[in-house]
């Protein structure tokens, strides 16, 4: 080997060299660069997952949150039903009376709305037809010598009851009104005797 061979063959060699060399730092390089990108990919990853699962709690949270107060609601419901089926039931009962009790429950409704003794009184057509005189002449007794109440010629579309009419106004004593105002105000107490706490 000549000279030139043998310096063109170690440059080649140095060339080789620095060759590998930069080939190996440039692995290395990207081996660093790999696992930083997969670590941060890795983060990224657990953070978006973790984001997910706070996410579908949250999810989760709010329709078992929402699935509750529906359940609130049907339940109140429910129970404001058998409220207003309790107040129709006292309704009916009152309508049931046997024939003595609703006259005598009637005249006493009528001498307690009565002002003056002088009013009329106005039931539906059903109890004008049946009772009205009974019922008349039972609150005039209850009320005394003074009273002078008169069955009124005019029928009212109610169900049972009485309308007492006056001068200058009516007392609606009909059992519909009679039952809503009780219903006003003790549905509270009703709803305890049914339901307890």
């Amino acid at each position: 080997m000549n000279g030139i061979d043998k310096i063109t063959g170690q440059i080649d060699a140095d060339i080789q060299k620095e060759i590998d060399a930069l080939t190996e730092k440039a692995k290395a390089e990207a081996g660093e660069i790999a696992a930083r990108f997969e670590a941060e990919a890795k983060k990224e990853t657990e953070a978006l997952l973790e984001q997910g699962r706070r996410s579908a709690g949250e999810h989760e949270e709010r329709l078992v949150s929402m699935a509750r107060l529906e359940a609130k609601k049907q339940v109140l419901a429910a129970k404001q039903d058998l409220v207003d089926a309790a107040f129709q039931s006292a309704l009916e009962q009152l309508l049931k009376l046997p024939e003595e009790e609703y006259i005598s429950l009637l005249a006493k409704l009528a001498v307690n709305a009565s002002a003056t003794g002088k009013e009329q009184v106005i039931l539906s057509q059903k109890d004008r037809t049946r009772y009205g005189k009974q019922i008349v002449t039972k609150a005039n007794e209850l009320l005394g010598k003074s009273a002078h109440l008169t069955l009124s010629g005019e029928t009212r579309s109610i169900q049972g009851g009485l309308i007492l009419a006056g001068e200058r106004m009516e007392v609606n004593c009909s059992f519909e009104t009679l039952v809503r105002l009780q219903k006003e105000g003790m549905t509270g107490e009703v709803a305890q005797t049914l339901f307890g706490a």
